[in-house]
């Protein structure tokens, strides 16, 4: 495996332990997933855009304990790593509804920590699209 190769590899782990951390709703973990100190911003569908570490992982705490909080699964990942940013848009589902996603990570000593997050509404992906589909609950 070429160091190209995990790179890549520890980008799409990082990816999906975000996910993970929501289909858990798992606070300690989604916090973790967030870098600690490089700027940090999220643009949830319909929100304000967020800024700054505190607001950010106040917003996911509100989300993550809220009961009626949707499951989530992510689909399609595709990784871009340029220099020491890291780039994955993927395919949200949520219920019925798909969102397109871009979720942009900072190089972190061996791995990667998140500093945006943006989702919005998008048609229903093909069939090429969603695959492979993997559900993170």
């Amino acid at each position: 495996m070429t160091d190209s190769d995990r790179d890549r590899a520890a980008l799409l782990f990082a990816n999906e332990t975000f996910y993970r951390a929501f289909a858990s709703k798992d606070v300690t973990l989604m916090s973790a997933v967030w870098a600690d100190e490089e700027p940090v911003t999220c643009l949830h569908p319909g929100w304000p855009p967020l800024e700054g570490r505190e607001t950010v992982l106040q917003s996911w705490h509100a989300i993550l304990t809220n009961p009626s909080s949707p499951d989530m699964a992510c689909m399609g990942a595709r990784p871009g790593i340029h220099g020491d940013i890291g780039l994955v848009i993927c395919y949200e589902q949520v219920g019925e509804d798909y969102l397109i996603a871009t979720n942009i990570f900072a190089r972190a000593g061996n791995g990667w920590r998140l500093i945006h997050h943006q989702s919005g509404p998008t048609p229903d992906p093909d069939e090429n699209q969603k695959a492979p589909q993997r559900r993170m609950n």
